[in-house]
C-alpha cells in the first residue's frame, strides 16, 4: 500500500471548528486524514539510498559515495546544534495527528461508510503512532510519551515544558499500544489480508517490533549501561510528571531477564503460524532462496515492508557506472563487511586484525593466505541471473564463499550482470567505473537488490518489496536472546533452547550451509554468542540494522570508529582492465565514533524550549 499525504489537513488546526467539523463527515475526507496520519512512517528505500537516514552511510557495513549528512557522523562532525536528519518534530507531528484521527473518526456520519473499515483505519492509525515512538527511541533512547494528549498550541512555552519518559516506560508503553493493537478484532492477521491491502500492519507486524525493542532493551546500551547512569529527570512538583519527577532515565542495573522478554517477544511471532524463509522452488538453491528475499515480492517471510517501491533507487545506486544507461555506482561494502563472510564449509575465515590492518587467519576455514594470488575458478552466478556458472580469474579472497557473499557483494575484475548482457568492471583510478565522483570508495558495490535479470539501460529496474521486519530477523532475534539467556544464567521454556539452535539450522540451510555446532563442534556459549552475531551480520546485510547492532552491542567505538579498510581505488587504470595493483588493503577514509555517539543529541532547539529536557550523555 502507498500512503500518501493530504497537506491541506495538515495546515488546518482544530480551532478551524467548521472545516474540521466537516472532515467527518465525508467518507472521502476521512480516508484522506487517515493516510495523512500514516503519511509519517518511513519510506527511505523508495529514495536515493542515504538521503533520508544514516542507518547505511554510517554504519561500519557500508561506504556511500556522496556527500549526504551522514558524512558528519562518519567523522564526528555533529552536535547538538547541527543534527543530521533530525526527524523527532517530524514524528511528534505524526503522533498528533494520529490522536486527532484516533479521537474523531467515530463521528464520521457519512452513511456510505461502514463501522469495520473506521476501525480497520483507526487500529492502524494506533499501530502507526506506537511505530512512530519506536522510531525515536531507536535514536534517541527514552522520549516523552503524549498518550492521547493534543498539546495545546496557545500554550505558552513554560507550561509546555515536560520531563522526558524513562526507557522502562517508553518500553512498557509501545509494548501495550502494539499487544492491544495485535489483539484488536480490526487488526488483520497477515494470512486473512487481502492483496489490495497488502503492506497494512498485522498482527504479526505488531509481534515482529515488539521482539526488536525487547531484544534491544535487554543488550547492553538499554540494560544497565554505566556511561547514562547520570543521566536523571529534574525534581519536579507538578504531579502530571511525578512517575517521572527524579528518575534516572536509563535503567542503573543489568537485568537479565530482559533476555527471556526479548525471547518470549520473537516466539510470538513464531505462533502466528504464517510467515516461513523464503525458499525457491525445491530450495534446493541456496543463491535463488536468498536472493528471492527482495525479489520475490510479498513472498511469505516478508512481515512487513517498507512499500511497494519501483527498484530504481536501489538499482541506480548500486549499478557501476561502465554499465550502460543510468548508473551512480556508489553504494557498497566496506572490507571488514567483505571479511565477514563465511566460506562454503560454514567457517568464518577471518577473526580479526593486526595493528597494520591485515587479517587473523582461521586456518581450518580455507580462507588462502595469499589473498590476493589471482587464480581462474569457477564464479556462481545461476540461481540469481540468467547467466551460468562461468570461469573468472580473481583473486582467491573472493573464492569459494558461502552463496550469501556472491549475492551480495559485488568485487571489481568481474562481469555485472544486467538481463543477457555482461560488463566486465573496473574500479581502479580512470577506470570504466571510476571516472567520476559516482564510484565506491571501497572497490566494492551492493550486488543484492538490484534485478540481475532485467535491463536497466532501457529503464527496466523492477520492483521491490524491501523487508522493515521478516522472519529471518525473528530466527535471530530469537537465537540470541536464547544464547544471552543461557549466558547468563536465566532459565528458559522448555524447548526453547533446541527451538533455537534448529531455526539457526533452517536458517544456514537456506543458504547452502552446514548447522553451526557441526561446523563449530566445541563452541563455548560466548563462542556461539558471537557466531550469532556474525550470523546476523551476513543475513541483514545492508537491511539497516547493522547501525543499531554495532550501538545496542556496545562494540560500535571499537567496529565504527578508525580506519574503514576497501581496495586501492586510487590504482591507476583504464578502461575494463584491472591492474594488479589494485589488489590491496587499503584505507579509504579514517571514521570517528565517541562514547557520546551510541544515541543522538536532542537539538539545542529543543533544550532552550523545555527546561525539564535532559539531554543525552556526552551532548
Amino acid at each position: 500500500m502507498t500512503f500518501s499525504s493530504c497537506e491541506d489537513f495538515l495546515d488546518r488546526q482544530e480551532d478551524e471548528k467548521l472545516t474540521f467539523d466537516k472532515i467527518w463527515e465525508n467518507r472521502n475526507y476521512v480516508k484522506q486524514y487517515w493516510l495523512n496520519a500514516m503519511s509519517f512512517l518511513p519510506n527511505d528505500n523508495g529514495s536515493f539510498i542515504g538521503d533520508k537516514n544514516p542507518y547505511l552511510g554510517a554504519s561500519d557495513e557500508c561506504t556511500i559515495a556522496y556527500d549526504r549528512d551522514y558524512r558528519k557522523i562518519n567523522f564526528g562532525s555533529w552536535n547538538a546544534s547541527s543534527v543530521p536528519y533530525y526527524r523527532m518534530d517530524h514524528y511528534y507531528k505524526g503522533i498528533r495527528e494520529c490522536n486527532i484521527f484516533m479521537q474523531n473518526v467515530d463521528r464520521c456520519s457519512d452513511p456510505l461508510i461502514t463501522k469495520d473499515q473506521l476501525a480497520e483505519w483507526k487500529v492502524q492509525a494506533r499501530f502507526a503512532r506506537a511505530y512512530y515512538y519506536f522510531s525515536m527511541m531507536r535514536d534517541y533512547g527514552p522520549v516523552f510519551l503524549l498518550g492521547d494528549e493534543l498539546l495545546d498550541f496557545t500554550a505558552s512555552t513554560e507550561a509546555l515544558y515536560r520531563p522526558r519518559h524513562t526507557w522502562d516506560q517508553c518500553v512498557d508503553y509501545v509494548t501495550s499500544e502494539l499487544e492491544a493493537c495485535a489483539q484488536d478484532p480490526a487488526m488483520p492477521s497477515q494470512s486473512s489480508l487481502s492483496e489490495t491491502k497488502y503492506g497494512y500492519a498485522t498482527k504479526g507486524v505488531c509481534y515482529a517490533v515488539i521482539s526488536r525493542m525487547k531484544l534491544y532493551s535487554a543488550r547492553p546500551l538499554f540494560n544497565g549501561n554505566e556511561l547514562y547512569r547520570n543521566l536523571v529527570n529534574p525534581v519536579v512538583t507538578d504531579e502530571q510528571f511525578a512517575e517521572q519527577s527524579g528518575q534516572p532515565l536509563f535503567p542503573r542495573e543489568f537485568d537479565a531477564k530482559k533476555w527471556l522478554e526479548a525471547a518470549e517477544a520473537a516466539h510470538k511471532v513464531f505462533e502466528e503460524g504464517f510467515y516461513e524463509l523464503y525458499r525457491e522452488g525445491d530450495g534446493s538453491n541456496p543463491y535463488a532462496n536468498y536472493y528471492g528475499i527482495t525479489h520475490q515480492t510479498w513472498n511469505k517471510e516478508l512481515i512487513w515492508t517498507d512499500r511497494y517501491n519501483g527498484g530504481y533507487s536501489w538499482g541506480v545506486n548500486t549499478v557501476p557506472t561502465g554499465v550502460a544507461g543510468t548508473a551512480y555506482g556508489a553504494v557498497g561494502p566496506t572490507q571488514q563487511q567483505v571479511d565477514a563472510y563465511a566460506m562454503s564449509n560454514g567457517r568464518y575465515p577471518i577473526t580479526g586484525y593486526f595493528e597494520d590492518g591485515t587479517p587473523k587467519i582461521d586456518n581450518q576455514s580455507g580462507y588462502s593466505a595469499d589473498e590476493f594470488q589471482i587464480e581462474t575458478w569457477k564464479y556462481p552466478a545461476s540461481g540469481w541471473s540468467k547467466f551460468s556458472d562461468y570461469d573468472l580469474k580473481a583473486p582467491n579472497m573472493y573464492k569459494d564463499r558461502e552463496p550469501r557473499f556472491y549475492v551480495t557483494i559485488f568485487f571489481g575484475g568481474n562481469y555485472w550482470l544486467h538481463e543477457n548482457a555482461s560488463t566486465m568492471i573496473s574500479f581502479a583510478k580512470g577506470g570504466n567505473s571510476n571516472k567520476s565522483h559516482d564510484y565506491p570508495k571501497s572497490g566494492y558495490l551492493c550486488n543484492r537488490f538490484y534485478d540481475h535479470e532485467l535491463n536497466s539501460a532501457n529503464g527496466n529496474w523492477g520492483n521491490i518489496t524491501f523487508p522493515l521486519f521478516r522472519l529471518g530477523e525473528i530466527y535471530l532475534n530469537f537465537i540470541e536472546a536464547v544464547l544471552e539467556c543461557k549466558r547468563n544464567g536465566v532459565s528458559l521454556p522448555a524447548g526453547y533452547e533446541n527451538e533455537a539452535f534448529a531455526k539457526w539450522d533452517d536458517l544456514r540451510d537456506r543458504s547452502g550451509m552446514a548447522p553451526i555446532r557441526e561446523v563449530y563442534k566445541n563452541a563455548d556459549i560466548n563462542q556461539l554468542v558471537d557466531l550469532c552475531r556474525k550470523e546476523r551480520r551476513v543475513e541483514l546485510a545492508f537491511e539497516s540494522h547493522r547501525y543499531f547492532d554495532t550501538r545496542t552491542w556496545m562494540i560500535a567505538e571499537e567496529t565504527d570508529g578508525g580506519p574503514m579498510y576497501g581496495m586501492d581505488t586510487t590504482c591507476p587504470g583504464s578502461g575494463s582492465v584491472t591492474p594488479q595493483g589494485f589488489w590491496k588493503r587499503t584505507v579509504f577514509e579514517t571514521r570517528v565514533f565517541k562514547s557520546n555517539h551510541y544515541l543522538y543529541p536532542f537539538s539545542q532547539r529543543e533544550l532552550d524550549r523545555n527546561r525539564l529536557l535532559v539531554q543525552n550523555y556526552g551532548w
